[in-house]
């Protein structure tokens, strides 16, 4: 089958890259250095898995960015770009989601469009009246940043917004791609609006986890109790379970933070407490974090790794962003160690958020110019820092 992937990110790249071993997949995007690196069997994106297949299995897979290569021809489209939350309209900002479906409608009248995108819930009911096309859908994608692959390849479960013809088979599609195992993949079929709501559910019970064991830090550091072993103490009980509970400056990466506001949108009209608490909690945790930090009177901080995970290329909406941003409004003074930008990136950073920061490129004259060190999560290398260090990485876990 002919399949078409719009956008090259940790979403669309990973499901080119799964269907093409049984599938003619076209990547369309913008960016010609993604699509170079595609078509030269190399991941543009930090994916351990993703790496190793482009570069050793033999995928019926090309990138491109002419649309009408992209569209013309194909049975399905699935549509992977960005919708980042804009916090003036209180929305996802669905603009580039619209303008593929727009195009490719137009260039292909029997096009199969499944909606990838993270969406507000009744999104796709809408965009169908607005397009006068009823073949749009939606499919939530349940993958980890630096895992994308293998939890496509892994699936806990498939979720489709479609219980006839259309979800059917896109289900079997992405299964079929799938590794088999012992356990058959949960795969459920809905409408089009709790395809969407079960992302948007997931996802913010996922951060009311983080926040809830962050919220058990604060009161662990306030009071000086041992955070590590209440959490332990806690995550024994099977019904809690031990996931999801490390510490951490608080929630981040692509998805946590744009679907909890999106949710929260949702819910304007609809009694709630809990799912706006998730929202206030992040922030409160952050603010807390950023005053014990302060309390500790330190001269010159430095700020290791901007990334949200290990194996991961992404600092986008990272937790330790906002903290080191606090601090630097504080008129303290920030040194930033992250190999991933570098002078010109840095500068577009200050100029944004105008601040002060400088970049150190040498680990080891970074760790002396420092008198403390904090980092989200704990990496190889910061053994030798002791007292300087400042993470709230309990666990060692992501």
């Amino acid at each position: 089958m002919k399949i078409t992937v719009a956008g090259i990110g940790y979403v669309g790249l990973s499901l080119a890259v799964l269907l093409s071993q049984k599938n003619e997949v076209i990547a369309y995007d913008l960016d010609q250095d993604k699509i170079n690196k595609v078509n030269n069997k190399v991941s543009p994106i930090a994916d351990h898995q993703l790496e190793i297949f482009l570069s050793s299995k033999d995928l019926n897979l090309k990138a491109t960015n002419n649309e009408n290569d992209a569209y013309g021809t194909s049975k399905y489209l699935i549509i992977s770009t960005p919708t980042n939350y804009d916090s003036k309209l209180n929305k996802f900002d669905t603009s580039s989601v619209e303008k593929i479906i727009k195009n490719a409608i137009e260039i292909n009248k029997n096009i199969i469009i499944i909606i990838k995108s993270t969406l507000p819930i009744g999104y796709v009911e809408s965009v169908r009246i607005k397009f006068n096309y009823e073949n749009i859908y939606f499919s939530p994608e349940f993958l980890r940043e630096g895992k994308a692959l293998y939890d496509n390849l892994y699936p806990s479960r498939i979720v489709v917004g479609d219980k006839n013809k259309v979800g059917k088979e896109f289900s079997h599609l992405l299964s079929d791609c799938a590794m088999k195992s012992e356990i058959p993949i949960p795969i459920l079929l809905t409408n089009p609006s709790e395809a969407e709501a079960i992302k948007l559910f997931s996802n913010s019970y996922l951060a009311m986890r983080v926040a809830y064991f962050n919220e058990i830090d604060n009161y662990a550091i306030k009071n000086n109790l041992n955070t590590k072993d209440i959490i332990i103490g806690t995550s024994y009980d099977p019904r809690i379970g031990n996931y999801y509970n490390n510490p951490s400056f608080g929630y981040g990466g692509y998805c946590l933070p744009k679907d909890t506001k999106q949710l929260l949108e949702n819910f304007s009209s609809t009694p709630n407490h809990l799912i706006k608490a998730i929202v206030e909690s992040n922030s409160s945790r952050k603010n807390f974090i950023v005053e014990d930090i302060i309390a500790r009177k330190p001269n010159t901080i430095g700020v290791y790794r901007l990334i949200m995970k290990s194996g991961s290329d992404n600092y986008r909406e990272s937790s330790i962003m906002d903290i080191m941003l606090h601090l630097a409004k504080r008129k303290l003074s920030i040194l930033l160690y992250e190999p991933l930008i570098d002078e010109h990136d840095l500068k577009k950073l200050n100029e944004s958020s105008n601040m002060k920061i400088k970049l150190i490129s040498d680990f080891a004259e970074f760790k002396n110019k420092c008198d403390l060190i904090i980092t989200n999560r704990k990496s190889d290398g910061l053994e030798d820092i002791g007292e300087k260090l400042y993470t709230r990485d309990i666990f060692r876990i992501d």
